[in-house]
């Protein structure tokens, strides 16, 4: 890749939130800020997709297709070595996502 001012940005910001985040409290503070701003996407998600009820398909296929993509991302971060903040950032953002979602479709069955 190309060294372009974002992409230089771009790893340093991530060089400085590792190494912001060594405390322990600060990186489960950041994975629980993560988790729930996920939690929220995938309530509010949820709520518009039954709201507007004809996106019912195309909001469950969207879902899918984001769970996998960031599951398939996650296998290089797994070999990659050195600070995993990335990685659980990751799944925390995906987990979150997927149990906003999952307490939506037992709220619309109720």
């Amino acid at each position: 890749m190309q060294n372009t001012r974002l992409r230089l940005y771009g790893s340093r910001a991530l060089l400085q939130l590792e190494s912001w985040s060594q405390n322990p409290w600060r990186r489960y503070s950041l994975l629980l800020i993560i988790f729930l701003g996920g939690f929220s996407t995938g309530a509010s998600i949820g709520a518009l997709a039954g709201a507007l009820s004809f996106l019912d398909p195309l909001a469950a296929l969207l879902c899918v297709l984001v769970a996998e993509l960031a599951i398939r991302v996650r296998k290089p971060l797994l070999r990659k070595g050195g600070d995993r903040l990335l990685l659980g950032l990751l799944d925390m953002a995906r987990m979150g996502v997927i149990y906003g979602l999952l307490l939506e479709g037992f709220k619309a069955s109720v």
